[in-house]
């Protein structure tokens, strides 16, 4: 005689909200500190139901990491468009990179990736792999951002733009790490200031008559 019993129905659950929470609690207190039961606690998803639709703790790990380097990406491109002068672009982007790396409740939290996957990527290679293409996924977007500038003229023929996206993207970490630490806002936008002059030349607006 079959079985007519009705299958439970799938639960229901918003991908991105989950990993938005899971992502703000390893960005919190990192990856290790972060229990199975805290996570299903901050998603409100019992833990068979977290490992279901994730898998193990690392792997809902590197899916909070890919959405905030993804996340992070777009945001970029869609700054870095050279639809404006790359000086005001660079400018916006690290201000945005400084507001995000400053934005918390409590202690400045830095930037997810380099704060919490640097650490883990020693042990974890899937982790190592995620962050290695993030940076290299933003070098790019600087460097096809840079290649335009010399061609528009903004920058002398004669530039390295993978050199000089090389640089952006360094300044990009070390504001994170010194936000982390806890610079004040004026110390990192004096350094953003300063990547900025170097990439592009001293700003005319600063020079005195």
């Amino acid at each position: 005689m079959m079985n007519h019993a009705k299958r439970g129905r799938p639960i229901e659950y918003d991908r991105d909200l989950t990993l938005q929470r899971a992502g703000d609690l390893f960005w919190s207190v990192g990856f290790a500190a972060s229990s199975l039961d805290a996570l299903s606690e901050v998603t409100e998803m019992t833990r068979p139901s977290l490992s279901g639709a994730f898998g193990d703790k690392e792997a809902l790990y590197i899916a909070t990491l890919e959405r905030y380097r993804d996340t992070s990406v777009a945001a970029m491109t869609t700054i870095l468009s050279a639809a404006r002068p790359l000086r005001t672009e660079l400018a916006e982007v690290y201000a945005k990179s400084t507001d995000a790396y400053l934005a918390s409740d409590d202690a400045a939290r830095g930037c997810l990736l380099i704060g919490t996957a640097s650490v883990e990527a020693v042990h974890r290679p899937a982790v190592r792999q995620v962050l290695q293409q993030s940076l290299g996924a933003f070098n790019a977007i600087l460097e096809q951002r840079l290649r335009k500038a010399i061609a528009q003229g903004e920058l002398g023929a004669g530039a390295d733009a993978a050199g000089l996206a090389s640089v952006a993207s360094a300044v990009m970490h070390s504001l994170a790490v010194r936000a982390r630490a806890g610079e004040p806002r004026a110390a990192l936008d004096l350094l953003s200031k300063a990547a900025i002059d170097l990439i592009c030349g001293k700003d005319p607006a600063d020079t005195i008559s």
